[in-house]
């Protein structure tokens, strides 16, 4: 027997993960399509896997940090970049995933410190 649902009857909790399992592109395309453009889950796909996760507010916090280092690594570094925002790559033989959401706030302590440790890192 063949179960089917809705993924608005999936209730995940901050923290959790779910996968399924031989997904086809196709399908991938319509579940991204249900879940829509403005959602608080994150989504993988490769090799006919599918992953659903929503992340933790300590994983927030940290993707911000690390986000913020990256940013003042390549502006120290005079690097051309581009915030995209939280956008999915797909390309069929491939995979998707969700980049970085872009950060427009200012400067916090922390900010000012690595850029600090970076302009000394890179006078050495």
């Amino acid at each position: 027997m063949v179960v089917t649902f809705q993924l608005r009857q999936i209730d995940l909790q901050p923290g959790q993960c779910l996968t399924l399992r031989e997904i086809n592109w196709a399908e991938f395309e319509a579940i991204l399509e249900e879940l829509g453009e403005h959602r608080a889950t994150r989504v993988a796909y490769y090799q006919e896997a599918l992953e659903i996760r929503v992340p933790s507010p300590e994983h927030e916090v940290d993707k911000e940090l690390i986000g913020d280092m990256v940013k003042i690594l390549l502006d120290e570094l005079e690097l051309d970049w581009e915030p995209y925002g939280s956008t999915t790559f797909k390309r069929c033989l491939g995979w998707a995933a969700p980049t970085p959401q872009a950060d427009t706030r200012g400067s916090s302590t922390a900010q000012r410190a690595f850029r600090r440790w970076v302009r000394e890192a890179l006078a050495q």
